[in-house]
């Protein structure tokens, strides 16, 4: 009969033991520099934040300058001659009719006088529409956030672009004031290719200055705001019409043209 070999159990234990520690010892090790790779990305994504921070004392009053969508649409143009010229004229709040404000407003941020720049009940509400459709329609952005996202940083919809506009808009929101904000919104929001602000787009369309729209025209330019370069004044698209049809329906009496 051949000889039986029998395993000896303390060194099978530990065996077993010291495999467990080398796992555990490279758990450690991937976890520790996790951490602090993790710490760096914090610090230089807090670094570009700063970067971002405008001084305020000047944004408060003021020449209202250019937004980064501005610049972005210049050099765009200069590549590309076949895309319309820009078109901007910034105004103050008080050469901007109150239909415009008021159907901005509703189009876009009705809580706009109440919140602290982050509307929490329209991105619950956001959140859940895209989630039942399976895909982004809606953002529930604020006019803060909006005008952040159009001021200084980019179209771009990945998470960490909203990060930034999160704490953009907060700081915004502690520095400056809300009719500031809606002035500087109004002047740089597009309203087609190459249009910006409810100036130009105003004259662009209607050939007439901000100051003197009516509610119908608007709601027409509250409508656009949401794909401006397909869905406005000029190209008159069903989803135009809907969008229209949506603002009036909210606006309720004050509607009525």
């Amino acid at each position: 009969m051949a000889n039986q070999v029998h395993k000896n159990p303390r060194k099978v234990d530990i065996s077993s033991m010291n495999q467990l520690k080398k796992l555990i010892n490279r758990y450690r090790f991937v976890l520790r520099w996790s951490v602090r790779i993790t710490i760096l990305c914090l610090l230089i994504d807090f670094g570009y934040i700063l970067g971002k921070l405008p001084d305020w004392t000047h944004f408060a009053d003021g020449p209202i300058q250019k937004s980064a969508f501005m610049m972005d649409y210049e050099y765009r143009q200069a590549v590309d001659t076949t895309l319309p010229p820009l078109h901007w004229r910034p105004v103050s709040l008080d050469n901007i009719s109150s239909n415009i404000v008021h159907a901005i407003i509703v189009a876009e941020d009705s809580n706009f006088y109440k919140h602290s720049g982050i509307d929490t009940e329209a991105f619950k509400q956001a959140w859940e529409y895209n989630l039942k459709n399976g895909h982004i329609v809606y953002g529930g952005s604020t006019i803060s956030q909006q005008m952040i996202k159009n001021f200084l940083l980019s179209p771009s919809r990945n998470p960490l672009r909203k990060w930034h506009e999160l704490w953009l808009t907060l700081s915004l929101e502690q520095n400056i004031s809300k009719d500031r904000i809606l002035e500087v919104y109004l002047n740089i929001a597009e309203f087609g290719a190459g249009i910006y602000g409810v100036e130009a787009a105003s004259r662009y369309y209607w050939g007439i200055p901000a100051k003197e729209l009516s509610m119908e025209h608007a709601i027409e330019l509250a409508a656009t705001l949401s794909a401006p370069t397909k869905h406005n004044p000029t190209t008159r698209s069903d989803y135009f019409l809907k969008q229209v049809e949506k603002i009036t329906r909210n606006m309720g009496p004050r509607a009525s043209f």
